[in-house]
């Protein structure tokens, strides 16, 4: 005689209004795995990307530019992005603190020469009699 599978049953969570997951906020479950000892291990932690700063980047190649340090920023951008991708964290935070410290700069060199070129020519407008 032929042994056939046992039949089982699978109890799912209720899906819905009855205190189950919904389809706009589904619940996650994580679950460690067990040692020898029959111990549960911690779940591993994901860490967020490193932030590479592309669109501030992108608005001081465009708009505030000194010295092309808006340009370098965005390029230090790109290169944080690409070590992303190739899974190495670490050389693509070193990347994106390049570009943020780039972009802090020319957005302040970027700002006071706005300021100053404005008051300038408030100052020196040309009067005609």
């Amino acid at each position: 005689m032929e042994n056939y599978p046992q039949s089982f049953s699978i109890n799912m969570q209720p899906y819905g209004r009855n205190g189950g997951s919904t389809a706009i906020n589904p619940t996650a479950t994580s679950f460690g795995q067990a040692t020898s000892f029959g111990q549960m291990e911690p779940a591993p932690i994901s860490t967020p990307p490193p932030k590479d700063f592309v669109l501030w980047s992108f608005f001081n190649t465009v708009y505030c530019n000194p010295f092309c340090l808006g340009f370098l920023a965005l390029v230090f951008s790109i290169k944080a992005r690409d070590r992303t991708v190739a899974k190495d964290p670490m050389a693509a935070n070193s990347y994106g603190r390049t570009a943020r410290s780039l972009n802090i700069a020319a957005l302040c060199l970027g700002t006071v020469g706005t300021i100053i070129l404005l008051v300038l020519l408030i100052v020196y407008r040309p009067t005609y009699p």
